[in-house]
């Protein structure tokens, strides 16, 4: 007997070759296998005579073989398996392309079940299979691959859906199935199968109502999971105490009059917010979105000035070595007039600012003054939570484009037993539509930033079809020529790095050889080392490089006043939410900016979706239309973001989410540590560090 916990070497009929494929695929146990679900189904319950097909009809058909044989065109090379079947109305001829094995399966004589269609083209009229298999008699209860509702999942190489359904049939005859986690109670209310009923109708449905039935289940236990996580964590956020930071006006009328622009009433309103979570005594847990060059910046280096002022560090976080630097340079610029000492560590350098000054400082200097508190405010990467990255008197943690970062690591940042944590402020560039972020940071505050500053001047945005490729590029040459600098992404091909490396690479030898030999064209990608991205992002900030060619996951995301013109290469790849950041990338200094989209597209949908890009008043506007056309799934990018498939799915659902919610809400109030829920805890510790990684 098998169970969930059964390495998938020791099902029957998986060898080494097999073992290799299901690894490709991320599976490795019995219960690996049993959680991969089809994507969608073949219906094939329709069983019909021969003499009453209908062309296009997807049916299954049964006769026995008349004769069979397979042949090599001598054009095209490749081989066609022809057979006639006959019932007892009539024959009909079925035709395989590159299937030349069959004629070792099949005999004449044979009788064989069916399902396909009926199609006439230039070989004439037949019967296009795509399941077939061969039957001791008509009415064999033993099809199944051509009858009924055959579920169809995610193929690699060499492991069809036809071999997952073998080994997954296998697997549910054989498995000990462990206790039903979800309680009975909420099984009853919502008419949700038990575990092991599930299991078999969500692979092997008699009909497509006890699939959605049984997939529901699934959707409601990830979202069930996620609920109790986002709760649970708002729980023991309650345990601790916030330092009490109080405003200082006079430190703020100082610093608003040291700008050079007034803030906008979003800004305005963020900078409320945060200073009214600093002096409530409990930890701040705020998320500050808004469009890139909104002024985000700008509000977290007043949380950060008022932290100072009551006399607690500020760690600042940036997902990069070229963002964390130049969120250096800015609180450099921003804090000249202030006694403010502000640090930056990386993997390989550590620097300081006093009065707008800047000098490199060796790395255990650094460290003991960081301990000391003689920096105030200190900016970096991940190196900001290494072991020998140690705080005086932390107050505030600010992450600039990462979501999670929980209580755990903020206890970790003070290295000390303490009942206080350090306030939060986590700022995003990619605005979430309000029912979404509820959903997956229910635990956070959010303020938005949808104004953008008044004396930016709007991009100009065009759609670019291939005969219009030409002209543009003459354009880009014109303003090579009055000194701006382009950006160029490529679209993200599949999941292969290769692939995606080698498209970049091919751009940028197609615009350095054949379109603008005359101009310094240079690239990024994701598998160059983190030094030498930093280089050529240097070199672009210097003008050294006129045009960059990137990939779309590459960190472009800095200030490159110079850079007007924005060009994205198959547009249409791309969600709306993306291309506005993209967009967002040019227009950040005095020179009127542009955006081309190029798309070889000619559908009608592509467009319409493009076009929105260009009357939306604003990011927010978009992603709400981006979630509504292409679902969370792709809206949030599994590559990105990490989230498990079927909870992409569950968050289609927001009626299924409340449900989800009000129950985990109600059983977190009976019992907060689950001690009557044994099972459900369980569950609830495997999945949790999944669920924590993605919000």
């Amino acid at each position: 007997m098998l169970d969930f916990q059964t390495p998938i070497q020791f099902l029957k009929g998986v060898g080494n070759n097999y073992l290799k494929k299901f690894k490709k695929i991320g599976i490795e146990t019995v219960k690996d296998l049993l959680f991969y679900f089809p994507f969608r189904y073949e219906d094939f319950s329709v069983i019909k005579k021969i003499n009453q097909l209908i062309l296009n009809e997807v049916v299954t058909i049964e006769g026995k073989i008349l004769e069979i044989k397979t042949f090599k065109t001598w054009r095209k090379k490749f081989f066609i398996t022809e057979a006639i079947i006959e019932d007892d109305t009539a024959p009909i001829k079925i035709i395989w392309f590159n299937q030349p094995f069959l004629t070792k399966n099949l005999k004449r004589g044979d009788l064989i079940s069916v399902a396909g269609k009926l199609i006439e083209d230039k070989n004439g009229v037949y019967f296009s299979p795509s399941h077939y298999e061969k039957i001791t008699d008509f009415d064999s209860e033993e099809r199944r691959e051509t009858s009924g509702l055959i579920p169809v999942y995610s193929e690699t190489e060499g492991l069809t859906s036809r071999a997952l359904r073998f080994f997954i049939k296998q697997c549910l005859k054989q498995t000990r199935i462990p206790n039903d986690w979800l309680p009975s109670y909420i099984r009853q209310k919502y008419h949700f199968p038990d575990l092991k009923t599930a299991l078999k109708q969500i692979h092997f449905p008699k009909n497509i109502t006890e699939a959605e039935v049984a997939r529901k289940r699934f959707l409601f236990e990830d979202l069930f999971i996620l609920e109790l996580t986002i709760l649970k964590q708002k729980q023991q956020l309650k345990q601790y105490k916030g330092f009490l930071i109080k405003a200082n006006l006079d430190s703020l009328k100082k610093f608003s009059e040291s700008l050079n622009f007034q803030l906008t009433n979003d800004q305005k309103q963020a900078v409320v917010d945060i200073l009214k979570d600093l002096q409530k005594g409990k930890p701040m847990n705020r998320l500050l979105q808004g469009d890139v060059g909104s002024g985000k910046t700008i509000v977290a280096a007043i949380a950060a000035l008022m932290t100072v002022e009551n006399n607690y560090q500020v760690a600042f976080m940036a997902p990069t070595e070229i963002l964390s630097e130049q969120h250096f340079q800015t609180f450099s610029r921003l804090f000249k007039d202030f006694e403010i000492n502000i640090g930056l560590i990386t993997s390989n350098k550590t620097k300081i600012s006093w009065n707008g000054l800047i000098s490199e400082i060796k790395r255990k200097d650094f460290l003991r003054d960081c301990q000391q508190q003689k920096i105030n405010i200190i900016i970096g990467t991940h190196s900001l939570i290494q072991k020998d990255v140690k705080f005086k008197n932390l107050g505030l943690v600010i992450i600039d484009e990462q979501h999670r970062f929980g209580v755990e690591q903020r206890k970790e940042l003070l290295k000390s037993k303490t009942d206080f944590i350090p306030h939060l402020l986590s700022m995003t560039a990619t605005p979430i539509p309000r029912t979404l972020a509820l959903t997956l940071w229910g635990d956070l505050d959010i303020s938005s930033i949808k104004e953008l500053p008044k004396n930016r001047k709007p991009i100009i945005t065009k759609i670019v079809s291939p005969q219009q490729r030409e002209k543009v590029y003459q354009f880009i040459k014109d303003q090579i020529q009055q000194g701006r600098q382009v950006f160029v992404i490529c679209p993200l091909i599949n999941d292969s790095e290769k692939l995606e490396v080698k498209s970049v690479l091919k751009e940028y030898e197609k615009l350095q050889n054949q379109i603008f030999p005359e101009f310094k064209v240079m690239y990024l990608h994701g598998k160059m080392k983190t030094q030498e991205k930093e280089e050529i992002m240097q070199k672009f900030l210097k003008n050294e490089i006129n045009i960059l060619v990137s990939t779309s996951v590459v960190e472009v995301g800095i200030d490159v006043p110079n850079a007007s013109i924005m060009l994205i290469e198959g547009a249409d790849r791309f969600g709306l939410a993306q291309l506005y950041q993209f967009r967002g990338r040019v227009g950040r200094g005095p020179h009127q900016s542009y955006c081309f989209l190029f798309t070889e597209s000619n559908s009608q949908n592509t467009l319409k979706r493009l076009k929105a890009l260009i009357t939306a008043k604003n990011s927010f506007e978009l992603a709400e239309k981006d979630l509504e056309l292409r679902g969370p799934g792709e809206f949030l990018g599994t590559r990105q973001s990490g989230m498990p498939d079927n909870l992409m799915m569950a968050l289609k659902n927001l009626s299924l989410v409340q449900i989800a919610k009000n129950e985990a809400e109600l059983i977190l109030q009976n019992d907060p540590e689950l001690k009557n829920y044994p099972l459900i805890k369980k569950v609830f510790e495997q999945k949790k560090e999944i669920l924590e990684l993605i919000h």
